[in-house]
């Protein structure tokens, strides 16, 4: 009986497991192959040649390739880690407002937050680059109301990156404020109706009631974010191209600028396979982090 089910099982995964290696695990396996090879992208794999380690010798290195690679790698840390730590905590704030039944308006205002995660990066990157322009800009012309002078927001080396940050945190909290308010309604609502009767306030109330459970939410917004962080490429390619001075040049743009402006297929490999292995332990981090606090 269990082999005769097992067919039909087998026959409907199919599709869904063939697309699965054909579009991730075949370029995955190629692209952690082609890392150990010298390749030009302009030329077919039949010319890769066998170099063993130097990539990742090249990249880790004293030399110019090593101190560009080293530069992408830490502003694509500071930009997940600065994005992860304003999303998470505005999108918990968010979504309490908007939970709260009490709040008139509270599914536009929903809709209005969501909104912002399905427009196109490509659309907010530009828009967002008038926002920020020097002398016409709204936000420095806010600044002039209250008696600052203009911003360099993406012309100076100290705010490139941040300036890049803000945005990705306009286009992705409202998404994370979705999860959160599904996380919310999860939580039974006579477990604040018997915090109130023992006398606990809004803070106990959030403190010892609303965050413990909403753990595992925030601990798949986190994995999220992450995920979406080390991916940002649109505002960088179109907005500040890595400058000014490097301050913004991510590693999927540096790879990008590598392995195919380039052409240095192999070296892009190798770094496309670090970025992959800083991904997943950061991931396996975060569930061991959240594993052992369930344990405490």
């Amino acid at each position: 009986m269990s082999r005769t089910a097992n067919g039909p099982i087998g026959l409907m995964l199919a599709p869904a497991v063939g697309l699965i290696g054909v579009f991730i695990v075949i370029p995955m396996a190629l692209t952690v192959w082609l890392s150990f090879h010298d390749w030009s992208t302009q030329t077919g794999f039949a010319t890769a040649r066998f170099v063993g380690l130097r990539n990742y010798h090249d990249i880790f290195g004293p030399i110019s390739v090593g101190r560009d690679f080293k530069r992408a790698f830490s502003n694509t840390a500071l930009y997940t880690a600065l994005s992860v730590a304003i999303i998470l905590p505005l999108s918990v704030l968010l979504g309490l407002l908007v939970y709260q039944r009490r709040v008139a308006g509270g599914n536009v205002l929903r809709t209005i937050l969501f909104s912002t995660y399905m427009v196109p990066m490509i659309a907010v990157a530009l828009v967002w680059s008038k926002l920020y322009s020097p002398n016409e800009g709204p936000i420095n012309q806010m600044l002039g109301w209250l008696g600052f002078g203009p911003q360099p927001w993406l012309s100076s080396p100290d705010t490139a990156l941040l300036s890049i940050v803000f945005l990705n945190v306009w286009q992705q909290v409202g998404y994370f404020t979705v999860l959160v308010i599904a996380g919310l309604t999860q939580i039974p609502t006579a477990l604040y109706e018997a915090a109130r009767i023992d006398g606990a306030n809004r803070m106990q109330e959030f403190f010892g009631i609303t965050l413990p459970l909403l753990k595992r939410t925030l601990l798949f917004s986190a994995v999220i974010a992450v995920i979406n962080a080390v991916q940002v490429f649109e505002p960088v390619a179109l907005i500040t191209q890595g400058g000014p001075a490097g301050s913004t040049n991510v590693l999927t743009y540096h790879i990008r600028r590598v392995g195919i402006e380039r052409a240095q297929g192999g070296l892009g490999s190798a770094m496309a396979v670090m970025l992959m292995l800083a991904l997943i332990v950061v991931i396996v981090v975060l569930f061991a982090f959240a594993r052992r606090r369930d344990e405490e």
